[in-house]
């Protein structure tokens, strides 16, 4: 069983760490800490040097003790989305919340306290177990970086579960999208606004007309697309030669993804060629989708964890990208498990303290339902 007031004390001594995308350090050290206090062997690679963070991935190894047992991967990242260094807490009706002023940073480290709460309970209750491979990862905030530079030739796992989702806890996503990156540049002619505007081509203008006929927000059930920022211009007076503008798509069906991308770039080329731009379109494969089914054996281990802990399995469809991403695309089936934080990425973003004993109970019966083996 997981200790509730150990697994809160954990969480909130990470609450106290600044650890935002390229900044990771602190955080680092302290989960090198804990795994060290609790005699699990790890390394940490060079990966920060290539990806620009002061941190690598650490990977902790803990020999299992029951033969036959599949052998489980656990996975969260280290890093917040945005700074915690002025954060304050709120504590109160068994949720933790930060003031308003800044975000929690439950994303991911309630997924972090789970692991290792759910680890210790296991390994000091002496209930026999399979190999289990820890990974906790920098920048994921920032396009998966850590994971994506993890060399999978290091692990050894033949099944992983990455606890970093929202609402409920234990809930299993068997999919997540693809996601492409967009960047126009639109070229057009640059005038004096008062003087001899009919001189210029405005890019603004062709980009705005672009995206007024874009099919953007959520396209179905399971295709997304976004215009996030637009960049360009030089001063009021001048007729705007050049605007940048980043997008994405993301869907769970390619064939989906690939007609939105292609939607996208021909109403940029189309726009900007009927007022005399000209549209430069480029797009790139962030990550690349999963999809599981209940039978499968990656979902049917999480399914009997979820049994064991006395919680029908919940499973969704997920919209986001994550560490599962990327090792399903080394060959290792993963999946995402919610550890019940709420609001992520936003001054609202919550967590109850059950949730949190609920998340760290599903990483235990993960472990132990594995030592099982027969997934």
């Amino acid at each position: 069983m997981a200790n509730r007031e150990g697994v809160q004390r954990l969480f909130m001594e990470m609450l106290a760490i600044n650890s935002p995308s390229k900044s990771e350090r602190p955080m680092a050290d302290f989960i090198e800490a804990r795994l060290a206090e609790m005699g699990i062997p790890f390394e940490e690679d060079n990966v920060g040097e290539r990806i620009g963070s002061d941190a690598g991935n650490i990977i902790g190894r803990i020999k299992g003790t029951k033969p036959g047992a599949i052998p489980i991967l656990l996975s969260a990242h280290t890093d917040t989305v945005d700074s915690t260094e002025e954060l304050h807490i709120v504590f109160e009706n068994g949720v933790i919340r930060s003031d308003g002023s800044t975000i929690l940073g439950a994303d991911d480290k309630a997924g972090i306290a789970a692991i290792l709460e759910g680890v210790r309970s296991v390994l000091e209750s002496g209930e026999e177990h399979g190999d289990i491979e820890l990974v906790f990862d920098p920048s994921e905030e920032t396009g998966l970086d850590g994971i994506r530079e993890l060399d999978a030739g290091r692990l050894s796992s033949r099944l992983a579960y990455v606890v970093d989702s929202q609402r409920p806890a234990a809930g299993i996503t068997l999919s997540a999208p693809s996601h492409e990156t967009i960047t126009v540049v639109i070229e057009g002619r640059s005038a004096h606004a008062g003087m001899a505007p009919e001189e210029g081509v405005s890019a603004i203008v062709a980009a705005s007309r672009a995206i007024s006929k874009l099919k953007l927000g959520r396209i179905d059930f399971e295709t997304t697309a976004n215009v996030g920022t637009i960049h360009g211009g030089k001063a009021m007076n001048i007729v705007p030669d050049r605007v940048e503008i980043k997008a994405e798509a993301r869907s769970r069906d390619e064939a989906k993804l690939a007609a939105q991308v292609a939607h996208m770039r021909s109403t940029f080329e189309a726009e900007a060629e009927a007022i005399g731009a000209k549209a430069v379109f480029t797009s790139a494969t962030e990550y690349q989708c999963y999809r599981w089914g209940e039978d499968d054996p990656v979902v049917r281990l999480a399914a009997r964890a979820s049994n064991r802990i006395g919680i029908p399995p919940h499973f969704m469809d997920g919209g986001g990208g994550s560490d599962a991403n990327v090792l399903n695309l080394r060959g290792i089936p993963s999946v995402v498990i919610g550890v019940g934080y709420d609001g992520a990425h936003g001054h609202s973003e919550h967590i109850s303290v059950d949730d949190l004993c609920t998340s760290s109970e599903f990483v235990a019966a993960l472990i132990l339902e594995a030592a099982d083996g027969g997934a």
